[in-house]
C-alpha cells in the first residue's frame, strides 16, 4: 500500500485565483483603412465615434427576398481614415504603458483581414511610428533616469528575475563580452538603421506620471513568431553555414510557478534606450516570414509577439543601493501581437506552401474565436465548459491573460473595399462578440515599508556633504597659505667671532616673525570669534529648527490623528462599499434573472404571435377551402336533385308503361278466352330502367321481405314463361331509354393523363376516353403548365380478387412562386365484376312484369354488361368499399 502511494503522481496545486472579483470587458477598437483609389466603392460608413454601418455591395444579396441588408456594429471607439497614429496611441496603447510602469500586465493585438493595415498600425513607417515604437519611447522617457546598471537584474530559465550586486554585475558583463557566442546588443550610440530612423517626431514624445522614484528599473525585450503552429525565436543568433544551413529550432511553452505561460529558452535582451530596443525589434522583424500574395505584396505568414518586460525593485532604507531581496522584485510585461490576417485561398491565389500557411493561420484564428466564445458563454450563463486553449499556440500563450489578470485590448483593422465585404462581416461579428468577454481587473502591487522619497533625500544629503567638504578644504588651504606666508629665517652660522651682521639680521628676522605671529594670533582670534558667533548662530538656528521640528512633529501627530480617523472612515466606507457592491451584485443577478425571464417571455410572445398568425392564415385558408367545398357541394346537390327528379319521372313512365302492358295482357287473355284457337301473344318485355337512389340496394339499407313480397307480382300478373310454343309479337312502341350522365373527363379543358408504366391493359370494352389530353408516364412542370385538369390512373386488387381501376381527378392551380400544384376534387372507380346466371338475383326495381329468367338474361348479355359504368363522386356517402350498382349508358343511335 505504501509503495503504491509513493508511485502516485503528486497532485498539481490548483491555479491561484485572482484576489479580486472585479472584471473589465475586453476593449475593442476599430480602425478603418483609407481606400487606395478614391473612386473605389466603399462598404463601410462611420456613423459616430463608436458605431459603423456595413452596406452590402451591389450584386450581393443577403436576404432571400432579394433586399439588401445593412448592419450596424458598435465598438469602444471607432477611428476613421483621417485619424493619426498619435491619436490612436493616446486612446489605445498609452493606458497599457502606464499600467506596465505601475506593475500591471497588458495585452494588445491587432486583428483583421489580410491587407487591412495591421502591421502598419503596430509598426508604422518613418515619420508615422506605430503603437510599438511609441510605447518604447514612452517607457524610456518615464523610467530612463531611474534605470539600474546593466546586468543588475538577471533573468533565469523559469520566467523569474533575480537581483545581483554591482560586483556580480561587473563580472557578468566581462564574461559576456569575452563570450563571442552571446548576442551583442547594439549601443544607442551606434548608427541607427535608416529604415527605422525618424520614426517619431520630437514633439510627439510623451511621459507617464506617477513613476516611483524610489525604485530601479530595467527593460527586457523578446521577439517570437508563431509559424504553422510552431514557435520560433527571432532574436536567436544561429551560425550561418552556406553549405548546409541549419533550420531554426522551435520553442515550447511552459508554465511557471505563478501559472503564467512563457516560451522556454527564448532570448531576452536588456536594453537601455528606445532606439536600442527598436533596433533589436527591427533585427528580428527582418527574419519574420513574409510572402507576396495577390492581395498583399508583403503578407505576414506568421503571428508575431513582441514582449516588453519591465523589472523594478525598491531601493534600500538609505536610498543608495537596490534591495537584495528576490521577493521584492516586481516584473510586469506588455505583449504587442500582430496577428496574421485571415484569407481565402481562392482570392489570394495561394499554392503549395502558401496554402498550408493560410490553413494554419485560419485554424489558429478559428481556435482563438472558439476559446473566446466558450469563455463568454461560461461567464454569461454560468456554465463550466472547458476552454480549448491548448488547441493552438496563440490561445495557449495568452491563457493567463484571459484566466488571470491584466488588461486586454484589440484593434480591429478593416479595409472598406467591397471585395473584402464577406471577410469583413465575419471580422465584425467576432469583434462584437469579443466585447462581451470579461477579464479580471489587475490589482496594485504592495508597497514596501520604507519611507518614500529616499532617493531624493539621499541625493540632497550627498550634495550637502560635498559642499561641506569643499568649504572645509577652502579653510585649510587658507590656513596653510597663512602659515606658509611667514618669512624664512636667515642663515645663523657664525664663522667669525667678530661677525656683527648675522646676529642682528637674525634678531630682526625673529622680530618680524614675532610681529607676523601676533598679527596671525589676532586674525585667529578674530576668526575664532567669528566662528564662535557663527556657531552660536548655528546653535540658535538648530534650536529654532528643533522648535520647528517639534512643531512639525505636533502637526504630524495631529495629521496622524486625522489620518487615523480618515482610515477609520475609509474602512467604514469600504465596508459600506462592499455591502453596496454585494447589493449591486444581488440586484445585477436579479436583473439578469428578470432580463432572462423577459427575454424568454418575449420569445414566447413572439412564438405565440407567429403561431396565432399561422392559425389565422390557416383559418383564412380553411374558410376559403370550406367556401369552395360548400359551393362544390351545392353544385353537386343541385345536379343530384336534377338527376333524382329525372329518375322519378323515368320511374313513373315505366310504371305507367307496366300498367299499360298489364292491361294489354289482360285484354289479350280476355280476347283469347273469347276467340278459341288463337295463339297467345308474347307479352312485351319492359325496358331496363334506372333505379332511383331510394330503390338501390345498399349495405346500409335493403328492402325488407314484406316490401319485396308486395312488389313481387302475383301469379296472375306474371307474364307467360318461355315454354310457350311461339313467342308473342314484339310491340312496335319505341322504348324509353334511361338518361345517362357522361363522365366528367369528357370536357373541353386540356387534361394531363398520368398513366404509370406499371398500368395493365384489362382488355375491356368500356375504357375511359379523354379528348385533348397529354399522356405522360410521370408528371412534369412543362405538361402541367399547358393543362387545366389532371387525371391519375391507379390500379389495385379489390377484395374479390379482381383488378380495380381508379381515376383520380384534380385541377391544376398555379402557385405564387410560379410553379403548379394539383388539387384533387374527384375519384372515379372502374370495377370488373364476374356475372353468372346462377348467382345473379332478381332486381326489385325491374318491375313486376319482368320474370327472373328475363332479368338474368338482360344482365348476362354482353351488350347489356358493356353499357354499365361505375362512378363515384368526391364528397358522396359512397366510398371505395361500398358496392356500386350499374347505370345503363346511352347507346349511340
Amino acid at each position: 500500500m505504501n509503495r503504491q502511494a509513493k508511485c502516485k503522481t503528486p497532485r498539481r496545486p490548483p491555479p491561484k485565483k485572482p484576489p479580486n472579483s472585479q472584471r473589465d470587458p475586453v476593449g475593442v477598437y476599430l480602425r478603418v483603412r483609407p481606400l487606395v483609389a478614391e473612386d473605389e466603392e466603399c462598404c463601410i460608413e462611420v456613423i459616430s465615434s463608436s458605431t459603423v454601418q456595413l452596406h452590402a455591395p451591389e450584386g450581393f444579396k443577403v436576404n432571400r427576398n432579394g433586399e439588401y441588408k445593412e448592419t450596424q456594429y458598435s465598438f469602444k471607439k471607432v477611428f476613421g481614415v483621417s485619424v493619426s497614429q498619435m491619436e490612436l496611441f493616446e486612446n489605445v496603447a498609452k493606458p497599457l504603458v502606464v499600467d506596465l510602469i505601475h506593475g500591471k500586465n497588458g495585452l494588445l493585438f491587432t486583428y483583421g483581414v489580410t491587407g487591412s493595415g495591421k502591421t502598419f498600425t503596430m509598426t508604422g513607417s518613418p515619420g508615422q511610428g506605430g503603437l510599438l515604437p511609441r510605447s518604447l519611447d514612452m517607457i524610456f522617457n518615464s523610467v530612463g533616469p531611474f534605470q539600474a546598471k546593466r546586468y543588475i537584474f538577471k533573468t533565469d530559465d523559469k520566467n523569474s528575475m533575480e537581483v545581483q550586486s554591482e560586483v556580480d554585475a561587473l563580472l557578468e558583463r566581462q564574461r559576456r563580452e569575452n563570450n563571442l557566442t552571446v548576442l551583442k546588443t547594439p549601443s544607442s550610440r551606434q548608427k541607427v538603421d535608416p529604415e527605422i530612423g525618424d520614426m517619431l517626431k520630437p514633439e510627439e514624445t510623451c511621459k507617464a506620471d506617477g513613476v516611483d522614484e524610489d525604485s530601479c528599473y530595467s527593460v527586457f525585450v523578446s521577439y517570437i513568431e508563431i509559424y504553422n503552429n510552431y514557435i520560433y525565436d527571432l532574436l536567436e543568433e544561429t551560425q550561418e553555414d552556406a553549405i548546409k544551413p541549419k533550420p531554426p529550432q522551435s520553442k515550447i511553452l511552459r508554465e511557471d510557478q505563478n501559472h503564467n505561460m512563457y516560451v522556454a529558452g527564448c532570448m531576452e535582451v536588456e536594453v537601455k534606450s528606445a532606439e536600442e530596443a527598436f533596433q533589436v525589434f527591427w533585427r528580428g522583424q527582418k527574419k519574420r516570414k513574409v510572402a507576396n500574395t495577390r492581395l498583399n505584396r508583403e503578407s505576414s505568414r506568421s503571428h508575431s509577439v513582441f514582449i516588453i518586460k519591465l523589472a523594478q525593485a525598491p531601493l534600500d532604507a538609505e536610498g543608495d543601493n537596490i534591495l537584495q531581496d528576490k521577493n521584492q522584485v516586481s516584473v510586469s510585461q506588455l505583449c504587442l501581437v500582430d496577428l496574421a490576417g485571415s484569407e481565402r485561398t481562392g482570392r489570394t491565389g495561394a499554392e503549395g506552401t502558401r496554402i498550408r500557411e493560410a490553413g494554419n493561420i485560419n485554424q489558429s484564428l478559428l481556435n482563438l474565436r472558439t476559446c473566446l466564445e466558450i469563455l463568454r458563454e461560461n461567464q454569461m450563463y454560468g456554465t463550466n465548459k472547458m476552454v480549448p486553449y491548448r488547441d493552438s499556440k496563440v490561445s495557449h500563450l495568452f491563457k493567463n491573460y484571459f484566466d488571470g489578470e491584466g488588461k486586454v485590448r484589440m484593434v480591429v483593422c478593416v479595409n472598406p473595399k467591397t471585395d473584402d465585404y464577406e471577410e469583413t462581416l465575419l471580422v465584425m461579428r467576432f469583434a462584437e462578440m469579443t466585447q462581451e468577454v470579461e477579464v479580471v481587473r489587475p490589482v496594485d502591487r504592495p508597497i514596501c515599508g520604507f519611507t518614500p522619497g529616499r532617493r531624493h533625500r539621499n541625493q540632497a544629503f550627498r550634495e550637502e556633504m560635498s559642499q561641506r567638504v569643499e568649504d572645509r578644504g577652502d579653510a585649510m588651504s587658507a590656513l596653510n597659505g597663512v602659515v606658509l606666508s611667514l618669512p624664512p629665517l636667515p642663515t645663523s652660522e657664525l664663522t667669525d667671532p667678530n661677525d656683527e651682521l648675522t646676529i642682528p639680521r637674525l634678531v630682526e628676522a625673529l622680530q618680524n616673525r614675532q610681529r607676523i605671529r601676533q598679527m596671525m594670533i589676532e586674525e585667529f582670534n578674530r576668526a575664532a570669534s567669528r566662528m564662535k558667533s557663527m556657531l552660536q548662530e548655528l546653535d540658535s538656528n538648530i534650536i529654532s529648527k528643533e522648535n520647528v521640528i517639534l512643531e512639525q512633529n505636533g502637526r504630524l501627530a495631529e495629521k496622524d490623528k486625522v489620518m487615523h480617523s480618515n482610515k477609520m472612515e475609509i474602512e467604514r466606507l469600504e465596508k459600506k462599499t462592499k455591502m453596496q457592491e454585494h447589493k449591486i451584485d444581488i440586484l445585477q443577478k436579479t436583473t439578469k434573472i428578470y432580463e432572462d425571464d423577459k427575454r424568454s417571455l418575449q420569445q414566447e410572445v413572439e412564438t405565440r404571435g407567429h403561431r396565432l398568425q399561422r392559425e389565422l392564415s390557416e383559418k383564412r385558408r380553411m374558410e376559403q377551402r370550406m367556401q369552395g367545398m360548400v359551393s362544390d357541394t351545392q353544385h353537386k346537390w343541385e345536379k343530384e336533385c336534377e338527376r333524382r327528379v329525372n329518375a322519378m319521372q323515368l320511374e313513373m313512365q315505366n310504371k305507367l308503361w307496366v300498367k299499360d302492358e298489364k292491361l294489354k295482357q289482360l285484354k289479350a287473355i280476355v280476347t283469347e278466352s273469347k276467340t278459341p284457337g288463337r295463339p297467345d301473344p308474347q307479352p312485351r318485355q319492359p325496358l331496363p330502367q334506372r333505379p332511383s337512389r331510394e330503390e338501390r340496394p345498399s349495405r346500409e339499407k335493403r328492402p325488407s321481405r314484406e316490401e319485396r313480397r308486395e312488389e313481387r307480382p302475383s301469379r296472375e300478373e306474371r307474364p307467360p314463361s318461355k315454354r310457350s310454343a311461339s313467342p308473342p309479337p314484339v310491340p312496335t312502341t319505341t322504348p324509353v331509354r334511361p338518361r345517362h350522365r357522361r363522365s366528367r373527363s369528357a370536357g373541353v379543358e386540356k387534361w394531363v393523363d398520368h398513366k404509370p408504366p406499371s398500368s395493365l391493359d384489362l382488355g375491356t370494352v368500356l375504357q375511359p376516353v379523354i379528348p385533348n389530353a397529354i399522356q405522360v408516364s410521370a408528371p412534369n412542370e412543362k405538361a402541367l403548365s399547358k393543362c387545366d385538369r389532371y387525371v391519375l390512373t391507379h390500379q389495385e386488387v379489390a377484395s374479390d380478387g379482381e383488378i380495380q381501376t381508379k381515376l383520380i381527378k384534380g385541377e391544376v392551380i398555379k402557385t405564387r412562386g410560379g410553379g403548379q400544384s394539383v388539387q384533387f376534387t374527384d375519384i372515379e372507380t372502374l370495377k370488373q365484376e364476374l356475372a353468372t346466371v346462377s348467382s345473379r338475383k332478381r332486381k326489385s326495381s325491374e318491375g313486376a312484369a319482368s320474370s327472373g329468367s328475363q332479368t338474368d338474361g338482360a344482365w348476362t348479355d354482353v351488350k347489356t354488361r358493356c353499357s354499365v359504368a361505375l362512378e363515384m363522386r368526391a364528397g358522396s356517402n359512397m366510398g371505395p368499399g361500398v358496392e356500386h350498382h350499374g347505370i345503363s349508358k346511352r347507346r349511340k343511335p
